[in-house]
C-alpha cells in the first residue's frame, strides 16, 4: 500500500508563515497615511485628445463650459466637487441622464460629439466601499 502524505504542521510551515504576516505588516506600514493621488480634477476630451484639465478644488462655484464638437454643442458645468453635463444637443442625451460625477474614475461620454469628462485625482472622504 502507498504511504498517506502526513498532514500535520512542521516548523517550517510556520516560518513561512510567519514570513508572509511580516511582509503585509511591513507594506502596510509603508503605505499608511500616503496621498492618493491628488486634487479632484475633471479631464475634458475630445476626438480622444485632451483638451482641457481643470483642478476642481480651485473652483469657487459652478462654472459652465460650452464644447463643440462634431457638430453638436454641449454644456458642461463644473463644481468644486464634480462634473456635470448640463444640456447637449445630441439624439440620445446618454451624456446628461448620467447626472453628477463626483468620483475619481468616474465619467460623463457623449459618443456622437466624441466627448468625454472624467474625474481624475482622490476623493475628499477617501472611502471606496462600505461593508457590512
Amino acid at each position: 500500500m502507498p504511504m498517506r502524505p502526513s498532514l500535520r504542521p512542521k516548523p517550517a510551515d510556520a516560518l513561512a508563515v510567519l514570513a508572509v504576516v511580516a511582509l503585509a505588516g511591513a507594506l502596510l506600514l509603508l503605505t499608511w497615511g500616503r496621498e492618493t493621488g491628488g486634487a479632484l480634477t475633471a479631464e475634458i476630451c475630445v476626438d480622444g485628445r485632451a483638451a482641457e484639465t481643470v483642478r476642481l478644488d480651485r473652483l469657487s462655484g459652478p462654472e459652465e463650459r460650452v464644447l463643440t464638437a462634431n457638430g453638436y454643442t454641449l454644456t458642461l458645468t463644473l463644481f468644486p466637487d464634480g462634473a456635470e453635463m448640463t444640456h447637449a444637443d445630441c439624439p440620445t442625451q446618454d451624456c446628461v441622464r448620467t447626472g453628477r460625477v463626483t468620483r475619481p474614475g468616474q465619467s460623463i461620454v457623449c459618443l456622437p460629439a466624441r466627448v468625454s469628462v472624467t474625474l481624475a485625482g482622490s476623493a475628499e472622504d477617501g472611502v471606496d466601499a462600505v461593508l457590512g
